[in-house]
């Protein structure tokens, strides 16, 4: 908590009421997205959020979160408190005024606050009405303030328990079970969030402590380079083309506009927006503003220095962003700042566009005039997307002419099903072509089809896709699948409503299995959304004791039959291969939809399966080979 500002002019005057509290309970999800997971951690950013703003008004520096042993929530910061005095409007006390009543707070006028992301009194509220119990302390000019509350309706008045030598508010809830599904916070997400949100505010310090467990874990951040900081932590290990990162902070038309990029030489984009340091998952006016500008000051840089000839076309959006890292921040008066819906997820003021686009068109002009080097690898790249979204275009038009979907030849090692009802249809994925003989013979030939692959597929994490359709084998299972690809990607056209990757239990086959889930992550993740794709689980063992036999699809599951059996002269055969079955084994083990283990394919969070394919399948050897080394104590039965 910090000395008293001078000229603090953050009083009961400056605390504006517009409605109710009351809609919040019967509503949650209007104000914070869900009754879910994102609506649970929701809260802890809108209390957050007052503190951050607090320290952009240059009234504080420092932020505590803490997760308590009870499961409960406790945010403090040195911030300038909560105004006490009676309110004039209401007749009750203002920590009372905005504790409970909806748009109430000092950001809908008045100069406390200028530029916020938070709303004091709308965050603070809402997270008082999904709590069972809140308390909130204020030091404030000399003085210790509390009140406590039961599912936002004051259980105490404000109170003075003492006194106090820095200024500062607390805050400390327990979210309603009966309003949210699981009361469970995410450790690892409010960490990320918290580091975002220090990046975004210079010189913050923003501890987080989470005191469940036996003993308490501790995180704390305090950056000093702003957005270059955060776009270089977005970078990780990536192979960046520039020697120095593109930088700009100016005011534009009273926009504040913060902008950092640097090129990696991978495919992917990333692109972090925000306004008022919230993050604008669905970007907004700032991230087309600055889409705009970088694709028009390319193709200028690019034209003015004969990179592209008068009778090329343009670079597009898609040529100029691959492999780009971003972080696009804009500030914006509070009274003028427009979201779209509550949880603020894209931003709509069209003065932000132009102020973004006007911003970097400047200053990237300059920066490519005077960055001789970088401005060529950077052009380098984008010619380099161009020609590769010019050539996927020509192997993707000749796949579509080819396939299965304009009424031509399917895949000749296609044993196709003779129903035409995709939803009671299934194709197996089978790994060589000796598993691919018993799979055909053992199978249900009225709905169940066999696509045999040979060997291991491309490594898509690292190919284009122009270079992926040249693949024999990734071919034939696109064209089987009937949807197309990528832009012509038509999840209607799907011939086969499960799609079952069938591999060998050894780690041949689990390689062969994750360059499929590559595959599939990649370019057809509305089949895993959708719940199409699935994995078989083909048994590890067969154990026989005279005519009785039995299936085991583990060791600890082998260990119990090998005991109901006697133990004693039992014959174990360890499949190290599904060739090693006859049709009839591998059909009552693994195909048969009435005795079959699958296990559907989910993503339930993209970013971080993203990013375990990218450390798995990608270029950097470096993050694979610290994966590799912090889970081999995990690995059992280890084939060589």
């Amino acid at each position: 908590m910090s000395e008293t500002p001078k000229n603090n002019s953050y009083t009961a005057e400056d605390i504006y009421v517009l409605e109710g509290l009351e809609p919040v309970r019967k509503r949650p999800g209007m104000y914070v997205g869900s009754t879910g997971t994102d609506g649970l951690h929701h809260l802890v950013w809108e209390v957050v959020d007052n503190s951050i703003d607090e320290v952009m008004a240059g009234f504080a520096k420092n932020i505590k979160v803490e997760i308590l042993k009870d499961n409960r929530i406790a945010v403090t910061d040195d911030g300038r408190g909560i105004p006490v005095d009676v309110h004039k409007q209401t007749k009750k006390s203002a920590l009372e005024t905005v504790m409970t009543t909806l748009h109430a707070g000092a950001k809908f006028g008045g100069e406390s606050y200028k530029v916020a992301g938070g709303l004091h009194g709308v965050g603070v509220s809402v997270v008082n009405a999904l709590s069972k119990w809140l308390r909130v302390e204020v030091c404030r000019e000399g003085g210790l303030y509390s009140q406590e509350y039961e599912y936002g309706k004051p259980k105490t008045k404000v109170k003075k328990e003492g006194s106090c030598k820095k200024n500062g508010t607390k805050v400390i809830y327990d979210a309603d079970p009966e309003i949210f599904q699981k009361i469970d916070f995410d450790f690892k997400r409010i960490v990320d969030h918290l580091r975002q949100q220090a990046y975004l505010t210079k010189g913050v310090r923003i501890e987080i402590i989470d005191e469940r467990g036996e003993k308490p874990v501790y995180y704390g951040f305090c950056f000093q380079g702003g957005l270059n900081s955060y776009v270089k932590y977005l970078a990780g290990e990536s192979n960046l083309i520039q020697d120095n990162f593109f930088y700009t902070h100016k005011n534009q038309e009273n926009v504040d506009v913060e902008v950092s990029f640097v090129y990696s030489d991978d495919t992917e984009s990333k692109e972090m927006s925000f306004a008022n340091n919230i993050f604008t998952a669905d970007g907004g006016m700032h991230l087309t503003g600055f889409r705009s500008a970088l694709t028009r000051s390319l193709n200028d840089y690019a034209r003015s220095e004969g990179y592209l000839k008068e009778a090329e076309e343009n670079l597009t959006g898609d040529d100029v962003r691959e492999g780009l890292i971003a972080a696009i921040s804009v500030k914006i008066i509070n009274s003028k700042l427009q979201f779209e819906g509550q949880t603020k997820a894209r931003l709509g003021n069209p003065e932000a566009r132009t102020a973004v686009e006007a911003v970097v068109s400047e200053t990237l002009k300059d920066y490519l005039e005077r960055s001789g080097t970088d401005s060529r690898r950077i052009i380098e790249k984008n010619l380099l997307a161009a020609k590769a979204r010019i050539a996927a275009k020509a192997a993707k038009d000749t796949v579509l002419r080819k396939g299965a979907f304009e009424g031509l030849t399917l895949p000749g090692k296609l044993a196709d099903c003779s129903s035409k009802h995709p939803e009671e249809s299934e194709i197996f994925i089978v790994e060589g072509d000796s598993a691919g003989g018993s799979a055909k013979s053992g199978r249900d030939r009225r709905i169940q089809a066999i696509l045999p692959l040979r060997g291991k597929i491309l490594n898509v994490e690292k190919s284009r896709i122009d270079k992926m359709l040249l693949n024999k084998e990734i071919r034939s299972l696109v064209i089987a699948l009937g949807t197309a690809i990528s832009d012509n990607f038509d999840i209607a056209k799907l011939r086969y409503h499960k799609i079952i990757l069938m591999t060998d239990a050894d780690v041949d086959g689990a390689h062969i299995r994750t360059l499929l889930l590559t595959l599939f992550y990649r370019y057809f993740p509305q089949l895993i959304e959708s719940g199409h794709l699935y994995i078989a689980q083909p048994p590890l063992y067969r154990l026989q004791k005279g005519k009785e036999f039995h299936y085991a699809y583990s060791d600890k599951e082998r260990d119990a039959i090998l005991k109901t059996m006697g133990g004693e002269s039992v014959g174990v055969q360890r499949y190290k291969g599904l060739g090693e079955m006859n049709p009839s084994q591998l059909w009552e083990t693994t195909m048969d939809p009435a005795t079959r283990l699958l296990k559907k394919v989910g993503v339930e969070d993209a970013v971080a399966a993203d990013k375990l394919f990218d450390i798995l399948m990608g270029e950097e050897v470096g993050p694979r080979k610290n994966f590799i080394q912090a889970h081999a104590t995990s690995v059992r039965n280890l084939d060589v």
